[in-house]
């Protein structure tokens, strides 16, 4: 059985995320769909001075309304303005400081645009925390762009041979188990995560790879 993860790549998301990569033999990037202004795509909460969380997002340059996540770029002075940006946040500035590699990585804004950029921080982090993480990006699968929700990823499942759907438990409402079940795809869910919901790169500067990894093994469960 071939299980695969379809997820947009969100910007060094929590601990929880990374359990699709534990749960999944193929994990699917999902960028061929509109990008959610309002979602983490480009954007994650860090701890203030005072304890308090506040946004960190990504300059980005300003798109359609209808712009898919493939699309999106950096604006022109994407890095500079992120460097300052991460002034207003304790942990990131001392690893800053600390010439940690994470902090390098995270300024390297010179790619072919933000997905690519988004792929390549999961990868850095997969690896950290010893995770396997072999992406197929969407947007080179040619799925049909009239699909819409739940046939959307029954077709990129298809697509990439899997034979098993593994999505976080707050999926449940909107997928079909019968479609699937027609479709030859078992459809799973991973348990409710109960870990720390912070950002996996303060995860890691605080807690350790290690710790972090363990807390992801140990959480990853799927549920019928």
């Amino acid at each position: 059985m071939k299980t695969v993860a379809v997820i947009q790549p969100y910007f060094l998301p929590y601990a929880g995320y990374f359990r699709l990569f534990e749960a999944a033999d193929c994990v699917v990037i999902f960028d061929c769909v509109q990008f959610p202004r309002r979602g983490w795509v480009h954007r994650n909460r860090f701890r203030l001075a005072n304890g308090e969380f506040d946004w960190l997002t990504l300059p980005i340059e300003k798109a359609e309304r209808s712009a898919l996540i493939a699309s999106l770029r950096f604006a022109p002075d994407a890095r500079e303005r992120l460097k300052e940006a991460i002034r207003r946040f304790p942990v990131l500035e001392r690893a800053r400081a600390e010439n940690h590699p994470a902090l390098e990585l995270l300024f390297a804004m010179d790619g072919d645009g933000v997905s690519p950029y988004l792929v390549d921080l999961l990868r850095y982090f997969s690896d950290r925390l010893q995770i396997r993480f072999e992406p197929i990006v969407s947007s080179t699968l040619n799925i049909d762009p009239d699909l819409r929700g739940q046939e959307r990823v029954i077709a990129i499942v298809e697509a990439v041979g899997g034979t098993r759907y593994v999505n976080p438990s707050g999926g449940r409402s909107l997928y079909d188990p019968a479609r699937f079940s027609n479709s030859q795809i078992d459809l799973r869910f991973l348990s409710e995560y109960s870990g720390d919901a912070g950002s996996i790169l303060e995860r890691i500067l605080n807690d350790g790879p290690e710790a972090v990894a363990a807390d992801i093994r140990e959480q990853t469960i799927l549920l019928p």
